[in-house]
């Protein structure tokens, strides 16, 4: 005889799901560069960088700094880069695989609620991008301060957290389609003792 068991989400269960995007994924990528301290000065060399600009946001390379403002706290990227199509796969604290989260509202909401804990995290790149045609990805570290609402923490406000991850994207048509994140979770929950 097998035993069915239900499993329903709380809303605690639920607000940790999104307050944890696969902790944080997540995510960074390239550190943005120095290119925004050497602007050009006459309108012939801002049309000429502008049209180097929109051929560059569809490398790799610029996506990437985009994605990393991103969850830096930079919503606006969100959309030049994520396709309305967006997919998340991650393995959430509530047993959900990401997929209710999608396109651009999607991810930024996600990145906002995780941001409402940890209002200054900031991510870097640990090793740098590895591109492979449609594919990207990197492992990050990321540092913030806990800001609270976190449920089951113990730490307490201002409890500052490191931790560290690695985020995989697939690429369409010059935005993100597909995202998979892996988190170091079980190093975050022991800062935030939450365990």
């Amino acid at each position: 005889m097998t035993a069915t068991r239900t499993i329903r989400t709380t809303p605690r269960r639920h607000r940790a799901r999104l307050l944890v995007p696969a902790a944080i994924a997540a995510l960074a990528f390239t550190a943005t560069t120095a290119a925004a301290d050497t602007a050009p000065a006459t309108a012939a060399e801002r049309t000429v960088a502008a049209h180097d600009r929109r051929g560059a946001e569809q490398t790799p390379k610029a996506m990437l700094d985009a994605w990393l403002r991103l969850w830096n706290g930079d919503f606006a990227q969100a959309p030049g880069i994520i396709s309305p199509g967006f997919r998340v796969h991650a393995a959430l604290l509530d047993g959900g695989d990401g997929s209710s989260i999608r396109g651009v509202d999607g991810l930024v909401a996600w990145i906002g609620q995780t941001r409402a804990a940890f209002p200054d995290l900031r991510f870097t790149i640990e090793v740098p991008p590895l591109v492979d045609g449609r594919y990207a990805s990197v492992r990050w570290t990321a540092t913030g301060t806990y800001a609270g609402g976190f449920p089951g923490a113990k730490a307490e406000p201002g409890t500052v957290v490191t931790f560290t991850g690695t985020d995989t994207l697939r690429t369409r048509d010059g935005r993100f389609v597909e995202y998979w994140v892996n988190t170091d979770t079980l190093s975050l929950l022991t800062q935030l003792q939450a365990l």
